[in-house]
């Protein structure tokens, strides 16, 4: 799609550099991801880009899917990371990012499902914003450990925190860094990206009870009283260098909820061919199956060859 045929061939050409003693660093070229809990079925995959096949780099992108509990209760994460561009260890980076938040999140699952549940925004906000913070401040720890800048060994984070409960429809999202996060709702595309901030705005009044809103606002300012989350024994790091973004969303049938790395999202904005598209594409009353999946998202796009990492979510 766009004003030409793309720069690069459309298949991987040339592999990244390998060390014997160093091979679990390797990066594969191609991430596939899927499940289906509760009234939601999840896709997500990271793709190395056009650029980055050529010219033997590896994908800087990583993608961490993860449940964590059991049953109803269970509480799935997606997690996905973009190193620093033109760094030779950006991908280790973006790894050890999802790693992180996949261990702070694992460890108070149930109390993050718990919050969820009740729709407790201040505690999330609060919560995941510390997690996000630390998770960062470990990789400038990191950077310093492997003789790196901190913005050499740095990524952008975004993630979505699932719960299994069928009768559960709050999805949360949270991170640092440009990206985009989407909603697909009756075939046209709505951008949802929510405003970066670094402190959190003044919480209104309690209610008892929150209203259910005509104007789709996708934030629900429900008042709850902020509590800390589990403490962690390291020491909170330095703010983080990008704002914190958050969101909780109520998802209504028939919505598919789309997050994504600048790889998809800049094509996404920028092309209107590929937004019509996967509109047309992902408006079925089913989900697309893996192999669909993967094809939708690697449609190419003149002028765009990063790499792409997108988890889509879509409601029954």
């Amino acid at each position: 799609m766009g004003s030409g045929p793309p720069t690069y061939d459309p298949e991987p050409t040339a592999l990244p550099h390998a060390e014997p003693e160093e091979l679990g660093e390797l990066v594969a070229d191609t991430v596939l991801d899927g499940a289906r809990y509760g009234t939601w079925t999840l896709r997500s995959v990271s793709l190395r880009g056009d650029s980055a096949r050529y010219r033997g780099e590896p994908r800087r992108d990583a993608l961490l899917t993860a449940r964590f509990g059991t049953g109803d209760h269970a509480l799935v994460l997606v997690a996905m990371a973009t190193g620093a561009r033109a760094t030779p260890e950006a991908h280790l980076a973006a790894a050890e990012a999802c790693r992180w938040i996949g261990r702070a999140v694992g460890r108070s699952h149930q109390r993050l499902a718990e919050d969820i549940r009740a729709t407790r925004r201040a505690d999330l906000k609060a919560g995941l914003h510390r997690l996000t913070d630390r998770c960062l401040g470990r990789l400038r720890a990191s950077a310093l450990e492997r003789g790196a800048r901190p913005e050499e060994y740095t990524a952008t984070l975004r993630c979505l925190l699932l719960p299994a409960d069928p009768h559960c429809r709050t999805r949360v999202f949270f991170g640092v860094g440009d990206g985009g996060l989407f909603q697909l709702r009756d075939g046209s595309w709505r951008d949802i990206e929510p405003r970066a901030t670094d402190h959190a705005p003044p919480e209104p009044p309690r209610t008892a009870e929150p209203a259910e809103e005509d104007d789709d606002r996708l934030t629900l300012d429900l008042g709850v009283p902020q509590g800390p989350y589990e403490q962690l024994p390291e020491p909170p790091p330095p703010p983080a260098r990008d704002p914190f973004r958050f969101q909780v969303s109520l998802a209504r049938p028939g919505d598919a909820l789309l997050m994504c790395t600048p790889g998809l999202a800049e094509p996404l904005r920028g092309e209107p061919a590929l937004s019509a598209y996967l509109s047309r594409r992902w408006s079925g009353r089913r989900p697309p199956g893996l192999a669909a999946f993967l094809a939708d998202a690697r449609v190419r796009v003149k002028g765009y060859a990063d790499d792409r990492t997108a988890a889509a979510l879509w409601e029954a």
